[in-house]
């Protein structure tokens, strides 16, 4: 079992930034990936970036290619993501989530997810 628990979610003006921070428990050496989704009202949860534990790789939806960067502090299992540059649309709630499979797009767990508003 893996527990996630995310912080760094608020409220900020439009142009602001975030860093949102994902502390993880329990089995964390048994995971490949590590990745960050986001929920907007009345829409699907979507990718928003990851990263490979073993090689560092990290992989980034279009949207955000250029403004958001996520990075890993191993020895505290611990998953970040800058966010730089925001926009209205990026308001949602973030969640963080572990992949357990070097196979397959599924995620195994997730966090509880917090909340990120931007203002126009």
């Amino acid at each position: 079992q893996v527990h996630l628990v995310e912080f760094g979610g608020g409220l900020v003006q439009a142009g602001g930034s975030l860093r949102l921070s994902c502390a993880a428990s329990g089995r964390t050496s048994s995971s490949y990936y590590m990745g960050w989704f986001r929920q907007a009202p009345g829409k699907e949860r979507e990718f928003v970036s990851s990263t490979k534990w073993s090689t560092g790789s990290r992989y980034y939806a279009d949207s955000v290619k250029g403004r958001f960067t996520i990075s890993t502090d191993n020895p505290k299992n611990t998953l970040y993501l800058q966010m730089n540059y925001l926009k209205p649309e990026d308001t949602a709630v973030y969640y963080c989530a572990s992949k357990h499979s070097p196979r397959g797009t599924e995620y195994d767990y997730w966090g509880q997810g917090t909340q990120v508003t931007v203002s126009s």
